[in-house]
């Protein structure tokens, strides 16, 4: 029987990746978040580079190409350098952060508006990545989710509690019938116990994943409802569960990891869904012409 022809596109690989995540190794596993993460990077850079990046041996990148049918690593390389020369690719968000990260580190101290301005600048750079990741129809496809599910559950933990609470609280200002899974007094399991086959469970959670959040989103799983993710990860274990992916990668400056891409995202789907029955009034009705 004839060896499967390796993905031919950076798009198809993505794909395959995702599909065949839960079967990989540990350390494969690790390397298919970085090239999913990453996709630039493993372009243009040496094999040491992204080893190291990717806190794996050389070796290992090796055989997680051979693993997708690629003879080695570079002819995987290649698909992704050809999806960068095509101009479908965005400029590596990683690589301006590095070097973000390596400007403030030879700066000494440095005064309130300094402190502010490195915030600013840090998280500018997430929301200018934002608008590169996320998609016309993913965001399409988000909104219609929502608009259509009965009742919306919120879940979100931790460092993720403020994005949850924002959405829960500006989805019933715009009148969409919704439950916040906030765990107060522990009953985060009895409050997402109620989600049906027509309800929609937005999960928001990032590394460290919350285990409340996955707990709400396993649940939402098994008893058939549809998942909107919003995670910095396409395989993160909420994401992996999911209808829909939205992925987010917010800034870090100086240890402190921020929410402000996360906060954006959150309002342009509240306000899309507020939109679109404006949306439906203006689309022409079927009708026998006269």
């Amino acid at each position: 029987m004839p060896k499967a022809q390796p993905p031919a596109t950076a798009e198809e690989l993505r794909h395959a990746i995702l599909e065949r995540h839960g079967s990989l190794s540990k350390r494969l596993q690790q390397i298919a978040r970085y090239v999913l993460d990453e996709p630039n990077e493993l372009a243009i850079e040496t094999l040491s580079v992204i080893a190291e990046r990717a806190g794996v041996q050389p070796s290992a990148i090796v055989r997680f190409a051979k693993e997708f049918g690629y003879p080695g690593a570079s002819q995987m390389q290649r698909v992704f350098r050809d999806n960068l020369l095509s101009g479908n690719a965005a400029i590596g968000y990683g690589e301006r952060v590095r070097h973000f990260n390596a400007g403030l580190s030879r700066r000494k101290g440095g005064g309130h508006a300094e402190v502010l301005a490195e915030f600013i600048e840090g998280n500018s750079l997430a929301l200018h990545n934002l608008a590169q990741t996320i998609s016309e129809a993913q965001l399409a496809e988000a909104v219609d989710l929502i608009d259509k599910a009965e009742t919306v559950f919120v879940a979100g933990f931790r460092r993720s509690f403020p994005v949850a609470s924002y959405l829960a609280y500006s989805l019933q200002q715009v009148n969409k019938r919704t439950m916040f899974v906030d765990g107060v007094g522990g009953l985060g399991k009895l409050q997402a116990q109620t989600i049906g086959r027509k309800d929609v469970l937005i999960a928001v959670s990032y590394q460290p994943y919350a285990g409340e959040t996955i707990e709400a989103a396993e649940q939402a799983a098994a008893r058939g409802a549809k998942i909107l993710s919003i995670s910095d990860s396409l395989v993160s274990p909420i994401s992996k569960l999911a209808t829909v992916v939205l992925q987010v990668r917010e800034s870090e400056v100086r240890s402190f990891r921020s929410l402000a891409a996360s906060i954006c995202l959150a309002q342009a789907l509240v306000i899309d869904l507020a939109f679109e029955s404006t949306r439906a009034e203006r689309r022409p009705r079927r009708g026998r012409a006269t």
